[in-house]
């Protein structure tokens, strides 16, 4: 159903309501804000073009999204000295994690991890100094969440995390056990900003409704996990590299993505909600994909990409969004493709944390209407009467 009319209780026709509350204003925030129709991501007043041109870090930019300026040099020392002294787990964290099946899939065993921290943390305090705690215990020990089950799950060693290292530096030596040469570590500092916030996206929306109840933080972030772990929100990447490997190799995408069109399949990592043009996380995702094909010397994926790319502009109209290139960068960074959703998760932390505190700090709970389409004045009929 693509959408309703009706005049809120059932009877007439007064209002035109779209399906999935598209265009509806649901909050007031000063996080993020996405112009659809110029194709701009803006935090906190700053073009997401110019963050990433600038030079600022992951840590600059979560930074930025949780307190509303960038870090000067003090600041962001004992920012990132904070995030880095809490990216230890708690034991009995790890000992769960290898209790979970190797056969759970990686957003399943984040969703439980996280769920299971709350146990050993002040999780019911509900002052903005204990917040902003929970926030940073949060952000750094997903990412050890998510590299520790990658781990278990390929039976290999842990690595427990290195104080010395950024952030992004930190969870790809934890990952492979080898720390990446800095012009990596840049590439995947902007993934990371890239994906750390997007406005009112539904993982986002989930976080700050579950917020407003004043449940604690770690229950909003696990049903924010929950939102994101759908292939029509942040599982669209690992779909993407998926349908790439399919099809295997250039010479094969246009018959791949012809015969699609004529089956009316759905191209994962193509349009959005919001944007009528280009996503501007695509453009700097297509541009570090042909950088990692350069770099590996393996330029099939960027090349199939960008065919598909110009295939379905061509045909429907639609551009890459965030997932798109996302896929073939990170593959060619040789991190697993159930890998890549977590990922998505461990960044977006930032964006769902600012968000959660945003909501605490001005807190109504949320508790929308809905459009009652069915009957009314039916009548009870007793059992034995019933046909």
């Amino acid at each position: 159903m693509s959408e309703v009319i009706t005049n809120g209780n059932g009877n007439g026709k007064a209002a035109k309501q779209k399906a999935g509350l598209e265009d509806i204003v649901a909050a007031t925030s000063e996080i993020c804000f996405i112009d659809g129709k110029k194709g701009r991501l803006v935090y906190r007043g700053y073009d997401i073009n110019d963050i990433v041109a600038g030079g600022a870090t992951f840590e600059e930019t979560v930074y930025l999204l949780w307190f509303g300026k960038f870090p000067n040099k003090q600041e962001l020392r004992e920012f990132r000295r904070e995030l880095s002294q809490h990216r230890r787990l708690p034991r009995e964290v790890v000992s769960h994690l290898f209790n979970i099946p190797t056969s759970a899939p990686p957003m399943e065993a984040l969703r439980t991890a996280v769920s299971e921290l709350a146990l050993y943390q002040e999780s019911e305090q509900m002052s903005r100094e204990a917040h902003i705690s929970q926030a940073i215990h949060l952000l750094s020990q997903v990412a050890t969440i998510v590299a520790f089950d990658d781990r278990i799950r390929k039976e290999k060693d842990l690595i427990q995390p290195d104080p010395s290292l950024s952030f992004a530096a930190n969870f790809l030596y934890m990952l492979t056990g080898k720390v990446p040469d800095d012009e990596i570590v840049r590439m995947f500092d902007i993934c990371l900003i890239l994906h750390a916030d997007h406005e009112l996206n539904a993982s986002t929306f989930t976080a700050r409704v579950i917020a407003a109840t004043l449940s604690d933080m770690y229950s909003a972030v696990t049903g924010a996990i929950g939102a994101l772990k759908g292939p029509l929100h942040g599982g669209a990447n690992e779909q993407v590299m998926r349908m790439l490997q399919e099809i295997g190799d250039p010479s094969r995408v246009d018959g791949y993505i012809e015969k699609a069109f004529a089956e009316k399949k759905k191209i994962m990592g193509f349009g959005h909600r919001v944007y009528k043009t280009e996503d501007p996380r695509a453009t700097h995702l297509r541009q570090m994909s042909k950088r990692m094909g350069e770099r590996t010397g393996i330029m099939k994926w960027y090349d199939m990409s960008r065919r598909v790319e110009e295939l379905v502009l061509q045909e429907k109209k639609l551009y890459p969004n965030v997932d798109f290139y996302s896929a073939s960068t990170y593959h060619l960074m040789g991190i697993s493709l159930d890998l890549f959703t977590p990922i998505f998760a461990m960044s977006r932390t930032a964006g769902w944390t600012a968000h959660i505190l945003e909501q605490y700090a001005n807190n109504r709970l949320i508790r929308p209407t809905a459009d009652y389409t069915g009957e009314l004045d039916l009548k009870y009929v007793p059992l034995e009467e019933r046909a």
